[in-house]
């Protein structure tokens, strides 16, 4: 199996990750046997970032037993510090099920469908063009409708009804009144 790579930035992240984990596998005197090998292949599977403690040997028989691990697990170097080994192989299951979770989300909707918010997305409501141009023709003609009357019932003589410029009804001497200087109110708090 080929030794997988890493760039630096998550070699980096996967060092800072590390830091506070043990030792999983210890490899003693024996050295590297194919029972160590399926240990630290279990872990892999388990923690996909494992730390392996190696017992008695030189950093040249340390480093040959790292490059055999990598090349017949499949997995990378992170860090080698010492008697320490950091090693690390990506879940493909993990990996997918992370992907299609970031995807689940995700709108999906063809060029031709407009854009619809999300919250209304979420709720099932789906806008297409054509409900849309309906909606806008409906209130630019009660618009003209409501804007011809007025001026017709003026010219014959009926009062036309009368329309609030907003909805936010009005009483006299409130606080909302548009009258200036209609209330004062001194620093004592009296009129």
């Amino acid at each position: 199996m080929p030794k997988l790579d890493i760039t630096s930035q998550e070699r980096s992240a996967l060092r800072a990750a590390a830091h506070p984990l043990r030792p999983v596998v210890l490899i003693g005197d024996r050295g590297l046997s194919e029972s160590v090998l399926k240990e630290i292949d279990l872990n892999l599977k388990a923690h996909q970032l494992i730390k392996v403690r190696v017992a008695g040997e030189e950093r040249e028989g340390r480093e040959a037993m790292l490059e055999t691990i990598c090349d017949t697990l499949s997995c990378a170097v992170v860090h080698h510090l010492g008697k320490t080994l950091i090693i690390y192989r990506p879940d493909p299951a993990a990996v997918q099920a992370k992907t299609e979770a970031e995807f689940t989300t995700r709108a999906v909707r063809k060029p031709s469908e407009p854009h619809t918010p999300k919250k209304q997305a979420a709720l099932g409501v789906t806008r297409t063009r054509r409900t849309e141009k309906t909606k806008r023709a409906a209130q630019k003609n009660e618009r003209q409708d409501t804007a011809t009357a007025a001026p017709r019932a003026r010219r014959a003589g009926v009062a036309a009804p009368e329309r609030p410029v907003h909805s936010i009804p009005r009483r006299a001497g409130s606080a909302l009144s548009l009258r200036a200087g209609a209330r004062r109110i001194t620093r004592s708090g009296k009129r």
